[in-house]
């Protein structure tokens, strides 16, 4: 079948071929009241009396059908118990009229009672359904005959119908889950996407700009340094759009020992002078906490070429060892006007989240007279102090 006609467990018809698909399979089992279609037809009856059963008959399917085919729509318990009671007087109406073959009406209450209720309504009207089955059979001429027939079918029915109804709310809740989780993934790329597009153009933006600056001042006098601030400008600008088209396919991944490098020379750029670690060993170093420190590098150090004004900058790398195992410890601590403000910036919210992923931790506040930001995160290897170059 095709997907127009295929309506799955739990899911709403949507157009015309699929409400029909449905009523079908609900139809299907309406084949055992051949009983009360044979007395109507072949009973005997009157011809008033044949009318009045058809009429009661056509009733009865239709209010049937129509509970059956809500189920799981979270209509009010009271609203269905009423329809029951309406199916139920219809089927004692019409057994003690027209007789014991229009008993199997009970099954079909029964059926209705475990597809539309939960369960612990339900586990209390399908008994009682067969209890008023059993006593209009006894009060019927020769429906005792029928009774034990129709009694098994009324409860296995009644009951199945309950695992029936809680497997299409099931389903539901299953849906709309899937739906929630691709929702907070979607989210969480945008985030992911919003973090990385932060960092590589905040850091690229103000190196070209400070290159810029420099650029103009040395044209007209060293037109030779000037040519060299420009190519820089230009490498810069080359790699700013290689890593974002890193970020955006969802590949980039800073690498600590580009991130000093690139730091130094930011901030020589700037006119701060900076004191940074050799080319650190990171033997033990998993990949995601070593790129959680590249992006607090790169944050830290963007935030002291763009807002501190400072003269002074130093990093330090070391190993430690603390309550919770060994941590790879970064700080970046600078003599400006106190960073990014007395709040966390998008940058360092971002860092946050980051370094929270990783398993690790951020500290950023101002000092008496500069601004401090100190990034943790857990490592593999073994613990040891190092200190800055």
């Amino acid at each position: 079948m095709s997907d127009v006609e295929v309506v799955g467990i739990g899911q709403r018809p949507v157009n015309r071929r699929q409400r029909l698909v449905k009523t079908l399979w609900i139809g299907i089992w309406l084949a055992y009241l051949s009983a009360p279609v044979t007395d109507l037809l072949h009973g005997g009856h009157s011809t008033g009396v044949r009318i009045l059963g058809w009429l009661g008959l056509a009733a009865f399917v239709t209010w049937y059908m129509l509970l059956v085919f809500r189920t799981g729509r979270g209509e009010r318990n009271a609203l269905v118990l009423g329809s029951l009671g309406v199916l139920a007087a219809q089927s004692t109406l019409l057994a003690l009229t027209l007789g014991r073959e229009w008993l199997v009406l009970f099954v079909y209450v029964s059926i209705a009672s475990g597809a539309a209720l939960p369960l612990r309504v339900a586990r209390w009207t399908i008994p009682g359904t067969c209890a008023l089955l059993t006593a209009v059979a006894l009060a019927v001429p020769g429906g005792h005959f029928y009774l034990a027939s129709l009694l098994i079918p009324a409860l296995l029915g009644g009951f199945a119908m309950t695992g029936v109804r809680e497997l299409v709310r099931t389903t539901i809740a299953l849906r709309e889950a899937r739906a929630t989780v691709a929702q907070l993934a979607a989210n969480e790329e945008r985030l992911r996407l919003a973090r990385d597009l932060h960092d590589l153009l905040g850091h690229s933006l103000s190196l070209i700009t400070l290159k810029s600056e420099l650029a103009g001042r040395m044209l007209p006098a060293r037109p030779d340094e000037a040519a060299q601030q420009v190519a820089d400008i230009e490498q810069v600008s080359r790699q700013a759009l290689v890593d974002v088209r890193e970020a955006v396919t969802g590949y980039r991944r800073p690498r600590l020992n580009a991130e000093l490098a690139g730091a130094r020379v930011a901030l020589t750029a700037a006119g701060v002078t900076a004191a940074l670690p050799a080319e650190p060993g990171l033997a033990g170093v998993p990949e995601v906490s070593e790129s959680a420190l590249a992006w607090a590098l790169r944050e830290a150090v963007t935030n002291v070429v763009r807002h501190s004004g400072a003269r002074h900058c130093s990093v330090e790398l070391l190993r430690r060892q603390t309550l919770d195992g060994p941590v790879l410890e970064l700080t970046v601590e600078d003599d400006g006007s106190g960073g990014p403000g007395t709040g966390h910036g998008n940058g360092l919210t971002g860092l946050t989240e980051r370094l929270t992923k990783a398993g690790g931790t951020l500290e950023a506040g101002p000092l008496k007279h500069g601004f401090r930001l100190v990034a943790r995160v857990p490592t593999a290897g073994p613990a040891d102090v190092g200190s800055p170059a």
